[in-house]
């Protein structure tokens, strides 16, 4: 075990300096011993983020330590595990005792964060379903995400064996999410996007293709073309933080609309990114039959194609 002494209770901001005989350890086991205040699952958690830092660099969780290195530490704050059933209108595609599967909005976050406390997806569930209590206490029934500007379709848990059936389900690949993008330029009819994300080293709110992160792959397919714009159909093999926005940006083909990893100027006078859920499909977890969901465009992104449409038809 190594000694580290007495440490103070653990601030917003963290540095630790290896010590000689804990040189070789894997980071996230390190960080677990030197502070009290951490599990080992919660440095994963924190490394997984981008909130560590080694050397100044993001790493991954079996990176073995060196002696003399610093490593800091960021602490997000606390979020209350309290939550509050709020009577928030949902489009409720499908449900029965098992599964919802719900329309988002765009501008809704789906689960409390910090800066986001209330208004979520989670408090709208909590409401319309009380006995909600599987996949944690900040998150319950939630087995993926959509990004706060995403539109489009979420499968909910209403269960323990519901939750777990579906995780295990996405994990093997076997659930099909196909969103609809609007990006800039006029990509090949199809193709498929290959390369690992992970945490921008310049900026740690983003993401990017980098050689280190984690595995990822896209699928797309052209749907229809308006002179500098092409409508793409997208669908995710791997399910990494803002994947598709990513790997589209990465292929030179950025979403419209996208303000953290589209083009600085405005386009199309669209608020937020051009990306929907529209289509998703999976084995229902009591009867193991495939069903399949889908949900249109919501009025922002059908106004853009069809001003596009306008504007592209010979006159």
């Amino acid at each position: 075990m190594i000694d580290i002494g007495e440490l103070e209770p653990l601030p917003d901001e963290q540095m630790v300096v290896v010590p000689p005989e804990a040189s070789g350890e894997r980071i996230d086991r390190f960080l677990a011993m030197a502070l009290p205040s951490l599990s080992r699952a919660q440095a994963q958690r924190l490394i997984e983020q981008g909130l560590v830092l080694y050397a100044g660099r993001t790493v991954r969780a079996s990176q073995p330590v060196r002696s003399g290195i610093a490593i800091h530490i960021t602490i997000p704050p606390p979020i209350s595990t309290e939550l509050v059933a709020e009577p928030i209108p949902l489009d409720v595609v499908y449900e029965d005792a098992d599964i919802a599967v719900i329309n988002k909005p765009a501008g809704m976050v789906v689960h409390p964060a910090p800066g986001h406390p209330r208004g979520t997806l989670v408090n709208a569930l909590l409401a319309r379903y009380p006995d909600l209590a599987v996949g944690g206490e900040i998150r319950p029934g939630i087995v993926h995400r959509l990004d706060r500007d995403t539109s489009g379709l979420l499968i909910i848990a209403r269960n323990d064996a519901a939750m777990r059936a579906l995780v295990e389900q996405q994990q093997a690949r076997r659930m099909r999410k196909i969103y609809q993008a609007l990006v800039i330029g006029r990509p090949p009819a199809t193709g498929t996007i290959d390369a690992p994300i992970g945490r921008d080293p310049r900026d740690r709110l983003r993401m990017a293709v980098v050689s280190d992160g984690r595995p990822a792959r896209t699928h797309y397919r052209v749907i229809a073309t308006f002179g500098d714009y092409s409508l793409l159909a997208v669908q995710l093999e791997t399910g990494r933080t803002h994947q598709i926005r990513v790997h589209l940006r990465h292929l030179g083909y950025p979403i419209v609309g996208d303000p953290v990893y589209g083009p600085r100027r405005p386009h199309l006078h669209l608020s937020r990114q051009f990306l929907h859920a529209g289509e998703l499909g999976l084995f229902h977890p009591r009867d193991g039959q495939w069903r399949e969901f889908t949900a249109s465009l919501p009025p922002d992104l059908s106004s853009v194609l069809n001003h596009l449409q306008t504007i592209a038809a010979p006159h």
